[in-house]
C-alpha cells in the first residue's frame, strides 16, 4: 500500500475521531437530553460505536505505517490481532431518529471503516502477477 494513501487515511480519522469527540462531549449534550428517554441511551451507545470504528481503523492504519517503516513484518500485521475486524453495526430506523450531526458522524465512521476494511481484506490475498504476454502486447499496441 502507498505510504500516502495510509497518512491520508490516518489524518482523515484523527480528525473524525476529534470532530466525533467534541461533538459526542459538548454539542451532542444539548440535543441527546432533548430526545425520548429510550433514544437517549442509543444515541450514548452510537457514540461509543463510532469511537470503537474509529479506534479500529486508527489501529489498523498504525500498523501499516509500522510495517513502512521497518518496525513491523508484513507478515506479522497479517496476524488475526492485527486486523481490523468487525465494526459495530447501527440499526437503519434507529439512525433515523438521531439528530442529523449524529447520523452525519456516524454515516463518516461507518464509511470510513467500509474503506479499510477492503484494503484489510486485500492485504491477505496474493499479489496479481501481470501476464508477460499481456505486457508485450501492451507495449506492441501503445508503439503503433
Amino acid at each position: 500500500m502507498q505510504r500516502r494513501l495510509i497518512d491520508a487515511l490516518y489524518t482523515e480519522a484523527m480528525a473524525l475521531a476529534d470532530e466525533a469527540r467534541t461533538y459526542f462531549d459538548e454539542a451532542g449534550r444539548v440535543e441527546r437530553e432533548a430526545l425520548d428517554p429510550l433514544i437517549r441511551v442509543s444515541f450514548s451507545c452510537e457514540s461509543l460505536k463510532v469511537t470503537t470504528r474509529l479506534m479500529h481503523v486508527i489501529a489498523w492504519l498504525l500498523t501499516q505505517r509500522a510495517v513502512q517503516s521497518g518496525e513491523l513484518r508484513a507478515r506479522d500485521a497479517l496476524d488475526p490481532e492485527r486486523r481490523l475486524g468487525d465494526a459495530p453495526t447501527t440499526d437503519a430506523a434507529l439512525l433515523a431518529m438521531l439528530p442529523a450531526r449524529a447520523r452525519d458522524l456516524i454515516g463518516a465512521s461507518m464509511d470510513l471503516h467500509r474503506r479499510v476494511a477492503l484494503m484489510d481484506e486485500a492485504q491477505g490475498r496474493p499479489a496479481v502477477i501481470a501476464s508477460p504476454v499481456r505486457t508485450l502486447h501492451k507495449r506492441i499496441a501503445n508503439a503503433f
